[in-house]
């Protein structure tokens, strides 16, 4: 039996770019995808179509797109011709982004609509509705807030509460106000449509389909659990219509009457699937009648209640058979120091920002991927953790063996590896990648990403880089280049060190697909598979015994963690009044990625690539005078230098030296600066060049970040040439 899977994501409302919250999710997703491809069944790939849409319906939409004077659909193309630039940037390979203002929605929502109608499960009420008596207009659950009715959070949207998930109806809030006018509500009465949620055979089917065992996370069963009941009475009716004006898809035989997003916005799920099927020839209807067809979705635990109660509910009463295979994973939110995210107190991060700075997206998907686990847990993002856990797994765990060994094929077997392997070196492999109770790693690590476990699967993984490096410390090929002798032994050292390499690359490929097409173009593999990870079969040891492998270039940089400074949104209004100071971060030039870091022995970066006399003279490196340097209030890592260059000017300059100074004793000092770097806007100031420091890429054996101090005579302004 072949798998197939139709996976998708929560939609992201068509008012905004994206955020980092959504790239979180996305990455998730994205690398479940990934290792699913990679996967055979019966030495039959795995079909799996990942689709996404933007939510386009709504009043917010309407109201945005009538202040901009243009329409809804305008404004929403405006806002779907930005996402690209984030998912190609965060290497999301969506198969289909779509769009839920679609024909395909307008008649997949009717025809779900008219068949519960068929099924009973639809009547009208004579209800009150808020009405907006400044601007003259039924308002929508999101037009308003006021304070959820259950946990009594101030703010709330009038369809369902951000901090503890309850859903309500818009006249349950306390203190209701419009976010347009701010004024205070007034009920009118309208005719409504609703969704009998209350009906009998909802209760029976949702209370089933949630403890279905692997439909859902247990804490999510219990939380839902408690929304229906002991016997649904506390499943309400669901009101799905909304009144002109509106923008969205009309209700069948209901004139000025409109589907409320919530309706129409899961539907969008199938709407990109169907719109994608049609655009590759595919029967749409067949997959989705298909006993061997799951649908996987990835959702945001604030959204649980639309999903586990209203989605299945629907989907089971029109018919639609994938509801029976469905599973939901739901996801914690994101944090930034153990706090929500903020862009007024200057814990945002625009993942926008984060590609312009130069960052490399695979950083960001393996810190992500690294903390996340298949409970319904909030994740951190601490800027010290970041720099460490990437800086020590990606680039001094694994990057390093490649950086390490490949040079000594090239220059002393031409490129060639070994034709066979010793019993050393094959013991060593199986050292690696299976564990003492002899189970393969790989089968673990699939497991693990299959679960969802990806933090699990990565810390197992890097036990397998933490083992290749012993290896190579141990055998130190550096030492076995330098006598004539030991070359048979130098070519079974390295190309065992490279087989490791190869085998990390395809247990990591689903969380670093860019990295892991580099180094298949770098070992002449035509496809990476995951079936070549079967220890058992021996095709990791023969996989690349004899092949002539391509030159190696740097894989990865180090993260420079003066990035990070420059990464989060400056606080705002009051909250950056109450912070230290700071100038606003502007929107800078997409950063050149600094030289990639290759290793030797002794912990330090080996020789760059040759340059030009010519290239070394458009950097200009001048004496300069440090007349003053101070600690920088809220950063861990930077010293603020005022430094005399010889201009008649004195200059600012930020560097990441403070755990190795005292401010005192660097003021007077001469150091060297790079005078002609653009100026940086950072979060604590402009920095008007950089001050050249040294430190070693393994900060664990050679720790310490070194200021450079010309000698005495030396004056400021000189230029060093």
């Amino acid at each position: 039996m072949t798998r197939k899977l139709f996976v998708t994501t929560a939609l992201p409302y068509a008012n905004a770019a994206f955020h980092i919250g959504h790239m979180m999710e996305y990455i998730q997703a994205d690398i479940w995808v990934r290792f699913q491809r990679m996967q055979r069944d019966n030495g039959v790939a795995r079909e799996v179509h990942f689709v996404g849409a933007d939510d386009t319906h709504g009043t917010p939409i309407m109201i945005a797109a009538e202040k901009e004077g243009i329409t809804p659909q305008q404004f929403v193309a405006k806002i779907a011709a930005g996402r690209a630039q984030y998912l190609d940037g965060f290497h999301i390979a969506f198969d289909n982004w779509y769009s839920t203002d679609s024909p395909e929605n307008v008649e997949l929502s009717q025809g779900i609509y008219r068949k519960l109608r068929d099924a009973g499960l639809i009547q009208t009420k004579i209800v009150p509705r808020f009405y907006d008596p400044v601007k003259g207009m039924f308002l929508a659950d999101r037009n308003i807030k006021g304070e959820c009715p259950v946990c009594h959070a101030k703010d709330q949207y009038g369809d369902n509460c951000e901090v503890c998930g309850a859903a309500y109806q818009p006249t349950e809030l306390i203190n209701p106000f419009s976010v347009f006018t701010n004024a205070t509500p007034v009920l009118k009465d309208s005719e409504q449509y609703f969704f009998k949620l209350s009906d009998p055979r909802c209760y029976e089917f949702l209370k089933a389909w949630l403890n279905t065992p692997g439909r859902l996370q247990p804490e999510m069963v219990n939380k839902v659990s408690e929304w229906l009941g002991e016997a649904g009475e506390k499943l309400a009716d669901w009101d799905i219509s909304r009144d002109a004006p509106y923008f969205g898809i009309p209700i069948p035989d209901a004139p000025g009457k409109y589907f409320y997003v919530w309706l129409d916005a899961p539907v969008g799920y199938l709407a990109s699937l169907k719109n994608y099927f049609d655009k590759k020839g595919l029967d749409y209807e067949a997959f989705l009648r298909d006993s061997n067809t799951e649908q996987i979705h990835f959702i945001g635990k604030d959204i649980v209640s639309f999903h586990l109660l209203f989605w299945p509910a629907m989907l089971k009463f029109s018919g639609l058979p994938t509801v029976e295979r469905m599973r939901v994973a739901v996801h914690g939110h994101l944090t930034v120091n153990n706090e929500k995210m903020s862009k007024s107190r200057g814990t945002g991060i625009s993942p926008l920002r984060y590609l312009n700075l130069g960052m490399n997206p695979e950083w960001l998907r393996y810190y992500i991927a690294f903390k996340l686990n298949s409970k319904v847990e909030d994740l951190d993002f601490t800027g010290d953790d970041f720099v460490a856990r990437v800086n020590s797994d990606l680039i001094g765990k694994y990057v390093n063996i490649a950086s390490r060994c490949a040079g000594f094929i090239a220059k002393k077997f031409d490129g060639k590896l070994a034709d066979s392997l010793s019993a050393n070196a094959q013991e060593w492999i199986k050292r690696a990648l299976v564990t003492p109770e002899g189970v393969e790693r790989q089968a673990n690590i699939a497991a693990n990403f299959e679960a969802r476990e990806f933090g699990k699967a990565l810390r197992e993984i890097m036990e397998i880089a933490d083992i290749t490096n012993q290896y190579v410390d141990e055998n130190k090929p550096w030492i076995l280049a330098k006598d004539e002798t030991k070359l048979a032994e130098l070519h079974d050292v390295c190309t065992t060190a490279l087989i490791l390499f190869r085998q990390l690359t395809l247990l990591l490929s689903p969380v670093l697909p860019g990295v892991a097409a580099n180094v298949a173009k770098f070992l002449n593999d035509e496809q990476l598979v995951w079936a070549d990870t079967d220890v058992a079969s021996g095709v990791v040891s023969s996989a690349l015994l004899g092949r002539t492998i391509g030159a190696y270039a740097h894989l990865m940089t180090r993260v420079d963690a003066t990035m990070i400074e420059e990464l989060f949104d400056a606080p705002q209004g009051a909250a950056a009044q109450a912070a230290a100071p700071a100038v606003k971060a502007e929107k800078p030039a997409k950063a050149k990625a600094a030289p990639a870091v290759a290793v030797t022995e002794t912990g330090i970066e080996v020789i760059a690539p040759e340059i030009s006399v010519d290239d070394f003279f458009k950097v200009d490196l001048r004496i300069a005078k440090i007349v003053n340097c101070e600690h920088v209030e809220g950063s861990d890592k930077l010293l603020r230098l005022t430094l005399d260059a010889g201009e008649g000017r004195l200059r600012n300059v930020f560097s990441g030296i403070k755990s190795m100074y005292q401010p005192e004793d660097l003021i007077g000092k001469l150091t060297v600066l790079v005078a002609n770097l653009a100026p940086r806007k950072m979060k604590f100031g402009v920095s008007e060049g950089m001050v050249m420091a040294a430190s070693a890429v393994d900060e664990k054996t050679k720790p310490g970040i070194y200021i450079l101090n010309p000698w005495p005579g030396a004056e400021p302004g000189m230029r060093i040439s």
